[in-house]
C-alpha cells in the first residue's frame, strides 16, 4: 500500500520504529564527542605529577587524558608539524613564546604555573661530595667519566643549566665532555646506570628516583627562573581539553605538583 506522501506504509512504519534508536546513536555521538580524552604534550620532567593529575581528574568522571612525554623542543616542533593535540605544558618560556608567535596557542589560555630547581646528581651510592659555587672543581670531580644533561642547545633543563655553568664559570672545562641526551629524563637514566658519575636534572627528577642522589643545588640566580607554562593549542576543538587545562591550574591542581616537588 502506498500513502498519500508517496512512501509505502511499511517504510513510513519502519522509520518511526527507528527513530529512538537513531535519536539515541545521534545523543550517544554526541555524549562522546563531548567527553572525548584531551590528548597532552608535556614536557619530560612532569611525568609522575601529570599522570597523578591525569588519574585524579578520570576519577572525577571525566575520561582519562592521553599524555605524551619529551623534550619541550621536541614537542613544540611536533605542534609546529601539525600534531593533533589540546595541550601543550612546557618545561620554559621560550618554547610556548616560539609556539605563541606563531599562533598555535589560543588566546588567553596560557598560564604559567609552575617553578623547579636546578640539581646536579651522582649515582646513588657514589661518595662524592662537592660545593656548587663560583668556579667549582667540576671538571675534577668527573674524573674520567661524562656529564649528563639534557641536549645544552634546544631542551629547557639542559639549556638552564649551560647558562648555570656559564654563570659559574665552569662551562669551558666540561663543555666537550657532556653526555647530551634528548630530554631530562634521558640524562637521569644514565646517572641512575652509573654511564655518567654526575648529571644535571631538576629537583623533581632527583626526587622521582631512588636509584641517584643530590650532590647539591644550583643558586637560582645562576640560572634564569625554571618556569613551567601550559596552554591550550589553538586547534583544539575538544572542550575536555579547556577543563583539564583549568583543572590543572586550580589549587588543587596545583597542590598535587607540589607534592612532587613543584612550586607554584
Amino acid at each position: 500500500m502506498v500513502s498519500g506522501t508517496g512512501l509505502p506504509l511499511f517504510i513510513r512504519r519502519l522509520a518511526v520504529l527507528m527513530l529512538p534508536i537513531v535519536s539515541a546513536l545521534v545523543v550517544t555521538f554526541a555524549t562522546g564527542a563531548e567527553a572525548k580524552a584531551p590528548l597532552v604534550l608535556a614536557a619530560s620532567s612532569l611525568q609522575e605529577s601529570l599522570e597523578e593529575a591525569a588519574t585524579i581528574w578520570a576519577a572525577k568522571g571525566h575520561e582519562r587524558p592521553v599524555i605524551s612525554f619529551a623534550a619541550s623542543s621536541a614537542l613544540a616542533r611536533q605542534v609546529e608539524a601539525g600534531a593533533p593535540a589540546d595541550l601543550f605544558l612546557s618545561a620554559d618560556e621560550a618554547w610556548m613564546d616560539y609556539l605563541q608567535a606563531r599562533k598555535f596557542i589560543a588566546p588567553g589560555t596560557r598560564a604559567s604555573f609552575l617553578h623547579n630547581h636546578l640539581v646536579l646528581i651522582a649515582p646513588v651510592g657514589s661518595r662524592l661530595r662537592l660545593a656548587i659555587a663560583p668556579r667549582f672543581a667540576l671538571a675534577r670531580a668527573l674524573g674520567n667519566g661524562r656529564l649528563a644533561m639534557a641536549d645544552p642547545d634546544a631542551v629547557p633543563a639542559g639549556k638552564y643549566g649551560k647558562a648555570a655553568l656559564q654563570k659559574l664559570g665552569v662551562w669551558s672545562s666540561v663543555e666537550r665532555r657532556v653526555a647530551r641526551a634528548e630530554n631530562v629524563r634521558a640524562a637521569l637514566a644514565l646517572v641512575e646506570r652509573g654511564a655518567a658519575p654526575l648529571g644535571i636534572v631538576y629537583a623533581t627528577d632527583a626526587k622521582a628516583s631512588a636509584r641517584v642522589h643530590v650532590v647539591d643545588t644550583f643558586p637560582a640566580g645562576s640560572h634564569p627562573p625554571i618556569s613551567y607554562p601550559v596552554a591550550r593549542l589553538a586547534t583544539s576543538k575538544n572542550p575536555q581539553g579547556e577543563a583539564f587545562r583549568r583543572f590543572l591550574i586550580s589549587r588543587e591542581g596545583r597542590a598535587i605538583f607540589a607534592r612532587h616537588g613543584f612550586s607554584g
